[in-house]
C-alpha cells in the first residue's frame, strides 16, 4: 500500500478527475493506493495506465454536463468510463471482480504516476473468463 507519490500525501478522501475537470470522482483510501499495476490485455496495453482497484462504495462520481461516457467491447462484461470532453479514463468496473472499480492512478489529484516506477504489469491476456470450460 502507498501513502504518498513524491509529495503528495494519500488521503483518506482523495479526489480525482479527469483532464478537463468535468469527471471527478472521490475515493475511499484508508489503506492509500493498494497493489498500483499496469495490465497486458489488449486496452490497457494501449492505455498505459497505472490503475489500483477500490471497492464500488468506495468510489463516487461525480459529473458535470453528462460527459461520462461507457465503453465496453468483447465480453461487454467490463465497464470503461471516460470524460466524453477530453477522453480521459477515469475507471472501470471490473469483469474478474464486478464488485470493484479500477481507477487510473494518475487522476488522483496531484499524483505524479512515474513516481511510481517500477510497476508491476498483471497478466490480462490470459484473464480466466476468456479460458474455455472445462
Amino acid at each position: 500500500m502507498i501513502r504518498q507519490v513524491g509529495e503528495t500525501q494519500i488521503l483518506t478522501k482523495h479526489k480525482a478527475s479527469c483532464h478537463c475537470g468535468s469527471v471527478e470522482l472521490l475515493l475511499n483510501l484508508p489503506d492509500g493506493i493498494v497493489n498500483p499495476q499496469r495490465c497486458d490485455f489488449s486496452i490497457f496495453r494501449r492505455k498505459g495506465a497505472i490503475v489500483a482497484s477500490v471497492k464500488r462504495a468506495q468510489l463516487e462520481v461525480f459529473q458535470r454536463q453528462n460527459v461520462l461516457s461507457l465503453y465496453q467491447f468483447n465480453t461487454h462484461t467490463e465497464k470503461h468510463y471516460f470524460c466524453s470532453k477530453c477522453g480521459i479514463d477515469t475507471h472501470h468496473q471490473r469483469r474478474s471482480h464486478p464488485n470493484e472499480y479500477g481507477y487510473n492512478v494518475a487522476c488522483l489529484d496531484g499524483v505524479k504516476p512515474f513516481v511510481l516506477d517500477p510497476v508491476p504489469v498483471g497478466d490480462g491476456v490470459n484473464h480466466p473468463a476468456d479460458r474455455e470450460p472445462s
